[in-house]
């Protein structure tokens, strides 16, 4: 079971959602994820979690945190039920995006799953990452 101390990372690409249209919202069904992994990733997602939201494509960076507000259920997309969806909040604006050339120049994120599954839409992010990732955030 999740706890409140759990961290992730959401990908999207800006053009199709990024995250000042989150913030423009002020929340955000998130939806439509149909790889296996990235559903599980989601379904162990619990309110108050907090997120990095990463923007994929041309420039990809981690350029924002956000929280979950509203822990899985029934993607409403899916026809099938299969599927789950979260509710998601933004928090802020990281003060400097953190491209993922300076991730994956981090010795010490090596092992970040953002690094290692790469095309994982949904990836869970340890407190250490976490850390890091703020700490570049302020370079």
């Amino acid at each position: 079971m999740a706890t409140a101390t759990s961290h992730w990372l959401l990908k999207s690409e800006p053009d199709c959602y990024g995250f000042d249209h989150l913030v423009r919202e002020g929340e955000t069904l998130w939806d439509g994820v149909r790889n296996a992994q990235a559903a599980n990733n989601l379904k162990a997602m619990a309110v108050g979690d907090p997120v990095l939201f990463y923007h994929s494509g041309a420039h990809p960076s981690v350029v924002g945190l956000a929280e979950v507000t509203a822990s899985a259920f029934p993607d409403p997309g899916d026809a099938t039920g299969r599927f789950v969806a979260v509710r998601v909040r933004p928090m802020r604006a990281l003060p400097r995006p953190v491209p993922l050339s300076v991730i994956k120049a981090d010795p010490s994120l090596a092992q970040m799953a953002l690094v290692r599954q790469g095309r994982l839409s949904v990836t869970p992010v340890s407190a250490e990452e976490w850390a890091r990732i703020l700490q570049l955030a302020q370079a």
